[in-house]
């Protein structure tokens, strides 16, 4: 008899948004799963970990029988202290989202919850992140927890590359619009910054970051294309950044 599957369940929005409570529901069709995810929102925290003050657990009970944590660090906290003081063994699965918000092209780098899902990727999980092209705190989840669903599915029955992990954003339409899943890439986009200055009731400046995304990327096979197709993206990412093809470029320096 095989033994149950294990699932860990994060995000960056915290334990009290409406997306990782869909995530845990779809999840918990597929085995055990436990929650462990920020007490806040820590969007746009990327791969950042706590050093300088303590990390607190506390074991809360918003996920009905699911077991649940809420953690006072960041995404990749959450997962760290999951596997080593919660779980004290490293899950079947690692899903994280599902987020307020799309995660595609290179937000992925910024992203809190993308970020989860590459930690479960070093350490050797299979892990998948999952976005939703809206950012309303109320956002209807019923097309996503459908596609969630096929998708965790082939996640715990098929080979999953060690070291990777999949990076996963749904487009803001009704399930019966959405045409299916599209393996692509990574879309060359990049954010147009700007800065808002202020002054606070004291009269002191502070700024506040802005700005538009730039797709600039026109290229078929990504993920900013499928999204705009009406497609369900799916990336495969790694954590090495190493520009391979580059190395011998900077060789040639004779450094």
């Amino acid at each position: 008899m095989k033994s149950e599957k294990l699932i860990l369940v994060t995000n960056d929005d915290s334990v009290s948004a409406k997306g990782i409570h869909a995530l845990a529901e779809v999840a918990s069709k597929f085995g055990k799963v436990v929650v462990v995810a920020p007490d806040k929102p820590q969007s746009g925290m990327g791969h950042a970990i706590t050093i300088n003050h303590p990390l607190r657990l506390n074991k809360i009970e918003l996920f009905g029988e699911l077991e649940a944590y809420s953690c006072s660090g960041t995404p990749v906290d959450c997962v760290k202290l999951a596997i080593y003081e919660v779980l004290h063994r490293k899950p079947d699965l690692i899903l994280s989202g599902v987020n307020h918000g799309e995660n595609s092209s290179t937000n992925v780098l910024y992203s809190g919850t993308m970020s989860a899902a590459i930690e479960g990727a070093m350490e050797g999980v299979s892990s998948v992140g999952f976005s939703l092209a809206d950012y309303e705190p109320n956002a209807d989840f019923e097309a996503t927890k459908h596609f969630a669903e096929l998708l965790i599915e082939k996640a715990l029955n098929f080979d999953f590359p060690k070291g990777s992990c999949l990076n996963v954003n749904i487009p803001k339409l009704k399930q019966e619009e959405i045409k299916g899943f599209k393996i692509c890439k990574q879309a060359h986009a990049f954010w147009a910054d700007r800065f808002d200055k202020r002054k606070d009731q004291f009269g002191r400046t502070y700024f506040w970051l802005t700005g538009e995304f730039s797709g600039v990327d026109k290229r078929p096979d990504t993920d900013l294309h499928a999204l705009k197709e009406g497609y369900v993206s799916v990336v495969p990412t790694l954590y090495d950044l190493t520009a391979y093809d580059k190395l011998i470029h900077f060789e040639n320096w004779n450094l």
